[in-house]
């Protein structure tokens, strides 16, 4: 088997994955800001981060995935400075702060789920780590690439790439960009006069008096930076290295930038081995963005309610056509293309599930050895397209291509025994392993058992309330009426029910 080769952003060419410690990967992704419904835009990176950590762990590796929630400040470097996007939203949608991020982080998972993404397996919030974040501004200004002003703390850019670009660790190592063209072309903004330099970034920012979410510091009352945030939460779950950090592609400056250079600082090293990014979406060939009218929101591309969209798709059709794209590659979002990977994925799936059907009954050899040739190489190329930087596109024109193969021994058109047995289950398996676990598509049956699963986890918690009320007789009701219909209820000792099948 060929190993995993990963496009590293930092070497900026394809790499052999060795993680750092044999056998477990220790993975951070940058996680929305929850001032708003989640949009076209995160529905890309998260299902590409979902298929990384799926196919990881299909390899064998032990794996922490790290994806955080930025519940506090994330105001921009380049534009209207100190903007706080959730203090803003929650003044708007009369909220406490608190009760906006509930509500957006719920709106966030309910999404991620409809997609098919698994749970990472650490979540955490900016607000659950301001201590963290505190401490890592004190070592950066303890080691003078920091200074106070005004209330507010600032990294020295400046400081930094002279000092450590003879550590082969300069400012720009990420993005590319040079620090003398970044302090030429930086933009006078609100501010300004607090920094040494131009390119400088705050850590922390002072509160004004109107500012809703604020916190005590040495500093005075205020709240952290964006970047500080991503750099305390990974290191402190992941270590001072870990394997991989991924985020899209706008992520890369300044936001990664920045990430590694107070990461350098306080713990000596560069935080990740490997740093992933996903190219950008376009709809209907443009940029998304709020001036264009075109930011699409999750739930109204599920539901259809948007004037640029024709008709509602289904959650499975977006995490299909995404993946129908290299992770690396732009994706444009157009009715055209999402009615087309809508009937695509009908069609791969009705040949999928007929695969599944066929019976396999003793050995036999190929009576067609070309074709017998032909499904084995497309179906072995499924690892190795995934090895070569996680190819899920070209997966997915080799599927398409075993498609018809399967159709015509359907309408009988190939010969069921026209391939070996060996091949027929080799078929079957990998078809199996790399649609539902590895690209975490579901069908019409599978949705059905979701929900199914939803309404005993309903009428359960429906009779742990009626005992709990002693309300014995609703209690009886439930677990009578679900036993006549197969449904056995199970009590455990410490309360918890389960369910199976009669």
């Amino acid at each position: 088997m060929s190993e995993l080769k990963i496009y590293n952003s930092l070497t900026r060419q394809k790499e052999v994955f060795e993680p750092i410690v044999p056998g477990y990967v220790g993975m951070y992704v940058c996680g929305p800001t929850v001032s708003g419904e989640s949009h076209m835009g995160h529905a890309r990176p998260y299902v590409t981060f979902d298929i990384v950590n799926r196919y990881l762990q299909h390899l064998g590796y032990k794996v922490r995935y790290v994806r955080n929630i930025t519940d506090a400040g994330h105001f921009e470097e380049e534009g209207r400075e100190a903007e706080d996007k959730i203090s803003k939203k929650a003044v708007i949608e009369k909220l406490e702060p608190m009760e906006l991020v509930q509500k957006y982080t719920n709106l966030f998972h309910w999404a991620m789920h409809e997609l098919g993404n698994l749970d990472p397996s650490i979540e955490p919030t900016a607000t659950g780590h301001i201590v963290e974040q505190i401490g890592m501004i004190e070592k950066i200004i303890a080691d003078g690439y920091a200074y106070e002003s005004n209330g507010s703390v600032y990294f020295n850019v400046e400081k930094y790439h002279a000092d450590y670009s003879q550590k082969g660790l300069p400012y720009g190592i990420l993005s590319g960009r040079i620090l003398e063209d970044m302090l030429e072309t930086t933009r006078d903004l609100d501010n300004q006069e607090e920094k040494a330099n131009k390119a400088d970034f705050a850590l922390w920012k002072n509160a004004p008096p109107e500012h809703i979410m604020r916190w005590k510091s040495p500093w005075g009352e205020g709240f952290p930076g964006w970047h500080i945030e991503c750099s305390a939460m990974s290191t402190k779950y992941l270590g001072e290295q870990f394997d991989i950090h991924g985020g899209g592609m706008d992520l890369q400056f300044p936001h990664h930038e920045c990430e590694i250079a107070q990461s350098v600082v306080c713990n000596h090293v560069s935080p990740a081995k490997y740093w992933m990014h996903n190219n950008m979406i376009t709809i209907n060939g443009r940029k998304m963005g709020k001036s264009y009218n075109n930011v699409i929101k999750l739930t109204e591309l599920f539901s259809g309610d948007h004037p640029l969209l024709e008709q509602a798709y289904h959650p499975m059709t977006i995490r299909f056509f995404i993946l129908q794209s290299h992770y690396r590659s732009t994706l444009d979002f157009s009715n055209e293309a999402l009615k087309a990977a809508e009937k695509g994925l009908k069609r791969l799936w009705e040949a999928y599930e007929y695969s599944q059907q066929l019976a396999v009954n003793g050995e036999w050899a190929a009576t067609d050895a070309a074709l017998d040739e032909k499904v084995k190489r497309l179906v072995t190329e499924f690892e190795a397209f995934m090895n070569d930087d996680l190819n899920t596109a070209k997966v997915m024109a080799n599927m398409f291509e075993l498609v018809p193969v399967i159709n015509g021994i359907k309408d009988k058109h190939i010969a069921e025994k026209a391939v070996s047995s060996e091949t027929l289950l080799l078929l079957q398996r990998q078809l199996k392993l790399f649609l539902t676990e590895v690209f975490g598509l579901k069908g019409e049956r599978e949705e059905n058992n979701g929900h199914l699963d939803g309404v005993l986890q309903l009428l359960i918690s429906i009779r742990k309330d009626a005992k709990l009320k002693k309300d014995y007789v609703t209690s009886d009701k439930i677990r009578n009426e679900l036993a006549a219909l197969g449904v056995q209820l199970k009590d455990d000792k410490d309360g918890n029910v389960s369910y199976s099948f009669s």
